[in-house]
């Protein structure tokens, strides 16, 4: 029998489009002998949907067409397994529409992969690729990362963060700290967005008071760091679970301007706007669909990076042990890919951030080391699977009632003791 796969894609979140392009790339490329493919898509406003029309990215152009010939839907487990039904229940035909062996979660940002839909599927209680909880939610956290990084003891650049109820009430004392801590320029970025949304370069403190007020329009945490000059940018991949991982060539991506914009990976540069659209860090993939193949690329689809990128093997092996590093330190699961800042003056490596649902899931750099999409998600799948097994093999609760185990109200009163 087929696996069954739920892709959960969309989500309210400002990379929702991404999230889309991500799915149409990879249900390209799962093998329908092996898998069947189940598409839940969260729109925008929190509702889920389901049918064959989602499958095809053409359909998005026209969501009002698109959702009229959907369904509305819940997952639920009954209890003999996770079922997609209607809701609200219909009055005349099938309540329960499908049913999903495997969730496999593509979203990317907030409210999505910061831990959210991993919490949601883990009440399912099935098998999911890609991060738990924890991880989702530290990899999603800019701020919470670095510490985390920085304890672990894993390169990353001087840093200053704070709430922005802080800076409201004193604008001054956040102010003196930055520029007593890091000298200019400084990045500043919302702290829990992907996509380079929300980030702008300072260069004196005008600029980043602009900057902070930019940034405060996306999250409600803000991260000051200091911008690495004569930079080089560097992606590695990274595929595994906590004992066994390996990872990809790296990528060198090119940007338009100082900071790689959103623009710069999911749009591209003038040669290729107009017939493509992006699906990861710098990455133009053109329009497909489940039976035109929308993840097959050239070449020339991805002018706007290198790879493998143009660094030394000794700089290749150091970014590519790092990349393990921090996978298995934030206890990451699937596929991941890992940012970094190279001072080309210092020789100095910098862990930028980890992508724990990367767009395109990466597929390019794996196809670069040698591993086809399919096999990429073949081993994804199996790693979710294999997680759930051993999930299966923990206690996470006792067999007894201790409620059925009390004498009435005064046995209640005597265990709280």
């Amino acid at each position: 029998m087929k696996i069954k796969v739920g892709v959960f894609f969309g989500g309210a979140s400002v990379e929702h489009e991404i999230s889309v392009i991500t799915m149409n790339q990879a249900i390209s490329s799962l093998n329908p002998e092996k898998y069947e493919i189940v598409p839940i898509y969260i729109a925008k406003n929190g509702v889920m949907y389901t049918g064959d029309d989602l499958l095809d990215l053409y359909s998005f152009k026209d969501m009002d067409v698109l959702l009229k010939r959907c369904y509305k839907v819940a997952v639920v487990n009954d209890g003999k397994g996770v079922k997609v039904v209607r809701t609200p229940a219909p009055l005349i035909g099938k309540r329960v529409l499908n049913t999903i062996d495997v969730a496999f979660p593509i979203v990317h940002g907030t409210n999505c992969e910061d831990g959210t839909i991993a919490g949601f599927v883990t009440l399912l209680g099935i098998p999911f690729v890609g991060p738990d909880i924890m991880a989702s939610s530290i990899g999603m956290d800019k701020i919470l990362q670095k510490k985390v990084l920085k304890e672990s003891g894993i390169p990353v650049v001087d840093f200053v963060s704070f709430y922005s109820l802080e800076y409201i009430k004193d604008e001054e004392k956040i102010l003196k700290e930055i520029e007593e801590k890091l000298d200019y320029p400084v990045i500043v970025k919302p702290g829990n967005l992907g996509s380079s949304v929300g980030i702008k370069k300072a260069k004196n403190k005008a600029e980043l008071e602009e900057a902070i007020e930019f940034a405060m329009e996306f999250a409600d945490r803000i991260i000051i760091e200091k911008a690495v000059e004569n930079l080089k940018e560097i992606n590695c991949s990274v595929i595994g679970n906590l004992t066994e991982c390996e990872t990809s060539v790296c990528e060198e991506p090119f940007f338009s301007d100082e900071i790689l914009s959103y623009a710069d990976k999911y749009i591209g540069n003038e040669k290729t706007k107009g017939g493509t659209i992006g699906g990861g860090k710098g990455a133009n993939i053109k329009f497909g669909s489940q039976k035109s193949g929308g993840a097959k690329t050239t070449n020339n689809e991805f002018s706007n990076k290198k790879i493998p990128a143009d660094i030394s093997k000794e700089k290749t092996e150091e970014i590519q042990s790092l990349t393990k590093e921090v996978f298995k330190v934030l206890g990451c699961s699937g596929v991941a890919r890992v940012d970094f800042l190279i001072d080309t003056k210092t020789d100095k490596v910098y862990v930028n951030e980890i992508n724990t649902i990367p767009g395109a899931l990466s597929f390019y750099l794996w196809e670069a080391s040698g591993k086809s999409f399919e096999k990429e998600l073949d081993e994804i799948i199996d790693i979710a699977i294999k997680r759930q097994r051993d999930k299966e093999k923990l206690t996470f609760s006792y067999d007894k009632n201790i409620l059925a185990m009390q004498g009435g109200s005064k046995g209640m009163k005597s265990a709280q003791k």
